[in-house]
């Protein structure tokens, strides 16, 4: 068990029930994260992402729900657990970093109060002692004036502070895990950059591992140590994060990588035709098929399986091999 991974995801399929069919937004996708490692999840909106983090954490709302796979966590089935057993986990074990701080903390009560809430909910303290380790955990995300914030409102804050809250939140009760789920996307450039240093400063502090899912690949090259993409609820390649950048194998990694914006002034954007299919409009064989240059005739008829193309590297294209993925277990999905 000493070389177990952290956590494994095993062929999770998430459908969203519509119209009297399974759309499938995750779909039999697999991954580990190790211990102290940071995964980057990485792909255009639309792609499962976020779905794939609220179903780590069974969050996903109905029509949403689970349909089929297994998520390991220190060996628990995290599929299989009661609902209060979960309710234990979340924010104890695995913590999840919004978004958008807005929505994610309550505008009703002070920065302390919630801070003070998750700690007394997960009997790590009350009273004079949580208000005390609020401060601290403030202190430690660089929260300036740590005292005083604790009694300011979400409102009160800007954009990066209020982040900076969040973080404080989900390391409170020191989890093993942090899924930050696009953490630096509403924040302008110095802001994203602060952010992503503090997330590699509480990692190395606490020992985290990270969960780090964005459309950014500037932040997966500074970041991750591996990197998965996702494309249409799928992951289409993973593998190391300096093999990827260096060498990707997949056609949609290669167009992320050539619609980054060049450096060099008047250098035209290089866009992605095409958009990511909706759940209800998923093409036959791969569902990046459409939008591909490299097309050619099996692409159209089934989704590839995945093909292992060195150390630590698999990849879902036809291009690297003629492996078929199984049919999905549900119905309705692909």
């Amino acid at each position: 068990m000493g070389d177990a991974p952290l956590l494994e995801v095993e062929r999770l399929t998430t459908v969203f029930d519509v119209g009297g069919r399974a759309l499938p937004a995750v779909d039999q996708v697999s991954f580990t994260v190790g211990a102290g490692e940071t995964l980057g999840l990485v792909g255009e909106s639309g792609s499962g992402k976020s779905v794939t983090a609220l179903s780590i954490l069974r969050l996903v709302q109905p029509p949403g729900r689970i349909a089929s796979g297994r998520i390991r966590f220190r060996g628990r089935d995290l599929v299989a657990l009661r609902e209060r057993e979960m309710r234990a986990l979340r924010g104890a074990d695995i913590s999840l970093v919004f978004q958008e701080p807005m929505t994610a903390l309550n505008p009703v009560f002070t920065i302390g109060s919630q801070l003070e809430e998750t700690l007394a909910v997960h009997g790590r303290a009350t009273g004079h002692a949580a208000r005390r380790q609020a401060v601290d955990l403030l202190g430690a995300v660089r929260m300036p004036d740590p005292a005083r914030r604790l009694d300011e409102y979400p409102h009160q804050l800007s954009g990066g502070l209020r982040q900076r809250a969040l973080i404080a939140m989900a390391l409170a009760c020191r989890p093993a895990l942090v899924i930050a789920d696009e953490p630096t996307t509403a924040l302008d450039v110095t802001v994203q950059a602060e952010i992503l240093d503090l997330l590699r400063e509480m990692k190395a502090r606490f020992g985290l591992s990270l969960l780090l899912i964005t459309h950014d690949l500037g932040v997966i090259a500074e970041t991750a140590d591996r990197v998965a993409v996702m494309y249409a609820g799928r992951l289409v390649e993973q593998a190391p994060v300096r093999a990827l950048f260096h060498d990707p194998k997949h056609p949609y990694t290669r167009a992320l990588l050539a619609s980054v914006p060049d450096d060099r002034p008047g250098t035209p954007l290089r866009a992605i035709r095409g958009a990511v299919p909706s759940l209800g409009a998923l093409p036959p064989g791969c569902a990046f098929a459409p939008r591909c240059p490299d097309r050619f005739e099996p692409c159209d008829r089934l989704p590839p399986g995945e093909t292992r193309v060195g150390e630590g590297r698999a990849v879902r294209c036809y291009l690297h091999g003629d492996a078929v993925e199984p049919a999905a277990a549900v119905p309705g999905a692909r």
